[in-house]
């Protein structure tokens, strides 16, 4: 799909995070394929810390690492114009650290990808710490590419849900789902373990519990039918003690892993619940986290994904870089 041809899905254009490591490479060429799916630009972003390095190291070395840093960019650009020539690239040296980096270039649409480990900008992070901090401090949705990279293809999307309020954000993974020709699931846990010690612990009780989420999974999976004509949807509720583990199992059996984030807030800032903390380190596949009351409406506007155009291919672009 060239990437001048309008976006009937609303996901927006996509902004991937690289530096000099393998998965960030994957990331790249995963983050390239996705844009392809779209229709929409493709922007890779190193963010050197150029601002924070400023503080302990010399101007000549502030001066290397930027000089490598669009180096980087350049060899990441040529391998994703050799392996998709339609796509337009853009390519951003970001002096920002890799979190606040990516988020000033994501902006406020489209969808932020990243590998699962990184080096130099984002590997003096440790193992999915650039994922988690740009997925609980963002508010587009955010993909972190895990499993290996050469799988074959499943055909599935699966959405993790609690139920009906999270009709909105199940736009998304339907969009996801309709651009790859493949069907959407719907997987919903029943946590046995969360009604033990209150009034529900009964057998019974939980079987009632167990129904009512069957029937709101259901009544979602006949809305999102209903909005996308063409796509299978399948619905199932699994019962289990573990819903971080049933949803590391099913993430072998499926392309994308979607969650909404169920965010937390800590001294620090925001932070991802313990469910999208172990998914994101733990799954087969690659996994989207969406920010809560994000929905991925065909025909949103995109401003961010229609700037793009034939002559910026691949064009070499320093953001905030003094």
């Amino acid at each position: 799909m060239s990437s001048t041809t309008p976006d009937p899905t609303g996901l927006g254009a996509v902004t991937v995070g690289v530096d000099a490591s393998a998965p960030a490479r994957d990331a790249a060429l995963w983050a390239a394929e996705e844009a392809d799916r779209r229709g929409r630009p493709l922007h890779v972003v190193h963010a050197a810390d150029t601002d924070g390095r400023s503080l302990y190291v010399r101007a000549d070395t502030i001066q290397a690492v930027r000089e490598a840093g669009r180096d980087l960019l350049a060899e990441t650009a040529d391998a994703i114009g050799r392996r998709y020539p339609d796509l337009v690239v853009t390519t951003e040296l970001s002096r920002l650290d890799p979190v606040s980096g990516l988020r000033a270039a994501a902006g406020d649409r489209g969808t932020i990808v990243v590998g699962s480990r990184g080096l130099g900008g984002f590997g003096a992070l440790m193992l999915g710490s650039v994922g988690l901090g740009v997925a609980a401090r963002t508010g587009v949705p955010v993909i972190v590419v895990r499993g290996e990279k050469d799988r074959p293809a499943t055909g599935v999307v699966t959405a993790a849900v609690h139920g009906a309020s999270d009709l909105g954000w199940l736009m998304v993974p339907a969009a996801e789902a309709q651009i790859r020709k493949a069907s959407l699931r719907l997987l919903s846990v029943c946590n046995v373990l969360a009604h033990v010690g209150t009034v529900t612990t009964m057998l019974d009780s939980l079987g009632e519990v167990a129904d009512q989420q069957v029937r709101e999974v259901a009544a979602m999976a006949e809305q999102i039918r209903a909005r996308y004509p063409g796509l299978t949807v399948t619905h199932h509720v699994e019962t289990g003690a573990s819903v971080p583990g049933i949803l590391v199992e099913a993430s072998e059996h499926t392309d994308l892993m979607v969650l909404c984030s169920r965010r937390r807030l800590l001294g620090g800032g925001s932070t991802l619940g313990r469910v999208s903390h172990a998914v994101l380190h733990h799954a087969h596949c690659p996994v989207e986290i969406v920010p809560p009351g994000q929905e991925g409406i065909p025909g949103q506007q995109d401003t961010a994904g229609q700037e793009g155009t034939a002559g910026q291919k691949n064009a070499a672009r320093e953001g905030q870089v003094t």
